[in-house]
């Protein structure tokens, strides 16, 4: 039998799951790692911790099987600097540390202002999460540090150096390769207009700091992994709501390019392992709806879950929950729209988090009444889309169409 190690990287959980052919789990495992601080006192990953987990995970998982494939799922906007021995020369900086306002004006003042980078690379200007601005900021604020840096590899290709230098399949990072669907992820690195790394990645010798992208990918940006389930099952259009934190509108099938208007309201593109764009626009519900039911819970004594069991008609409690939760379904909708555009969309999937809510779901259906809305069950999307990206590298079986459970939501 087949089988294929998956490292699922997230910024709070560490995962590894084992795949069988038929992509069904035969293990897993999790563990949560105590933050560093970067030079500057900043809190960020540990790198050695990770290090160290990624090596013990695997040297574990080795000895209960044999492994015929492995590859990586990480979270974005996160770069790990090798100098020439392939070790770490700076933190991994965390995406939210602030940016130099005057750094920032220097950069979009060169290279033609902020409207016209964000949409030439379909990216919001976002700071440090913009992870090519961080190359930028080392450049200018730690010359020492960016003139060591030989390789810069999203945290997915790290990951996968780790395990490749590990087990002896690669002995230098290029080897490894970058990555199509980080680099095409609110970076300010890819034009995508050209299918290319943007003009001032090259004018500033940051384009020299990456290996050629690797093909099949190694290593894989953690929402376009999310989405790879869907497109090995359906081929019908369909807009994807994966719910969390965020709630991410992805539409594959939305060729319209972005507008500033788009742009202004959270809107982006994400480039799937193949290199086609995906459409996608953003909105915080998930954060919304944790402080709110926080507060909510307080003020009526009772539990944060309180949501999760069908609420007393008439009271005040469920009548404050249902007034929210109107609200912030009207601003997914919005959301959801903007990714949807003008594209043949009859379908739509929610994962995640509120594809559980009921209240949610009843409120999303109604407000699209000549779609059909689905809530979607898939086990650990993340990691199963970075197996399906390599199947047919591990897997002589067909792919199992029955990876995704769908609820149908109202008529």
């Amino acid at each position: 039998m087949a089988l294929i190690l998956i490292l699922d990287i997230g910024k709070t959980n560490k995962k590894a799951f084992v795949f069988d052919e038929d992509y069904r789990i035969v293990f897993e495992k999790s563990e949560t790692l105590t933050e560093a601080v970067d030079d500057d006192g900043f809190p960020c990953e540990d790198l050695k911790a990770l290090t160290e987990w990624i090596e013990r995970t695997v040297d574990e998982i080795k000895e209960k099987f044999h492994l015929n494939a492995i590859n990586v799922s990480a979270y974005g906007a996160s770069f790990v600097h090798l100098g020439e021995d392939g070790e770490p020369v700076a933190p991994l900086y965390n995406y939210l540390k602030p940016f130099p306002e005057d750094l920032k004006k220097q950069f979009f003042d060169a290279y033609g202002g902020e409207e016209k980078l964000a949409l030439e690379t379909a990216s919001p200007v976002l700071d440090h999460l913009n992870s090519g601005l961080q190359l930028y900021w080392l450049k200018y604020r730690n010359p020492l540090i960016f003139n060591k840096i030989k390789w810069a590899l999203h945290l997915p290709q790290f990951v996968t150096w780790v395990i490749g230098r590990k087990i002896g399949w690669f002995s230098r990072p290029a080897e490894v390769g970058s990555d199509l669907t980080s680099l095409g992820c609110h970076t300010l690195l890819w034009d995508y207009q050209q299918n290319d790394y943007h003009a001032w990645v090259k004018a500033e010798g940051i384009v020299a700091k990456f290996p050629p992208v690797s093909s099949p990918p190694m290593g894989l940006h953690d929402s376009s992994a999310a989405l790879i389930p869907y497109l090995a099952t359906f081929k019908e259009p369909f807009l994807l709501i994966s719910t969390g934190t965020w709630c991410i509108s992805m539409n594959p099938f939305n060729e319209e390019p972005l507008t500033a208007g788009e742009l202004a309201q959270d809107c982006l593109c994400y480039l799937t392992y193949e290199g086609r764009p995906v459409k996608a626009a953003r909105y915080f519900g998930g954060h919304e709806h944790e402080e709110f039911v926080n507060k909510l819970a307080k003020e009526h004594h009772t539990t944060p879950d309180f949501y999760k069991q069908p609420l007393v008609a008439g009271t005040a409690l469920a009548g404050r929950y249902e007034a929210f939760m109107k609200k912030l379904v009207k601003k997914q909708v919005a959301s959801a729209k903007l990714a949807i555009g003008g594209s043949p969309v009859r379908h739509i999937f929610v994962d995640g988090g509120f594809s559980k809510n009921k209240t949610y779901m009843r409120l999303l259906a109604s407000a699209f009444p000549e779609m059909e809305v689905f809530a979607a069950t898939v086990a650990q999307a993340t990691a199963l889309g970075a197996t399906l990206a390599i199947h047919k590298n591990w897997n002589q079986k067909e792919i199992n169409k029955d990876l995704i459970q769908l609820e149908k939501i109202g008529g």
